[in-house]
């Protein structure tokens, strides 16, 4: 993932973008496909990146990035 090679998170950052994203697959219809997950974890990474620490916006963020990507 580009713009994030370098990027270092605390332990305590990458436990709320663990909880986000966790909270963020278990929402989605089962089969969850591998690539909807990568989407939502970059989406998250890129979120926390930029400065968000809250659980809730990290995990809305990245459920509506993943409704407005372009379907394969």
């Amino acid at each position: 993932m580009k713009n994030l090679a370098n990027a270092e998170f605390s332990p305590e950052v990458i436990e709320l973008m663990t909880t986000a994203l966790d909270a963020a697959v278990a929402t989605l219809p089962e089969p969850v496909h591998s690539a909807h997950v990568n989407a939502l974890a970059e989406s998250i990474l890129r979120t926390a990146g930029a400065g968000e620490r809250d659980v809730t916006n990290l995990q809305r963020i990245a459920l509506l990035e993943l409704q407005l990507a372009p379907r394969n």
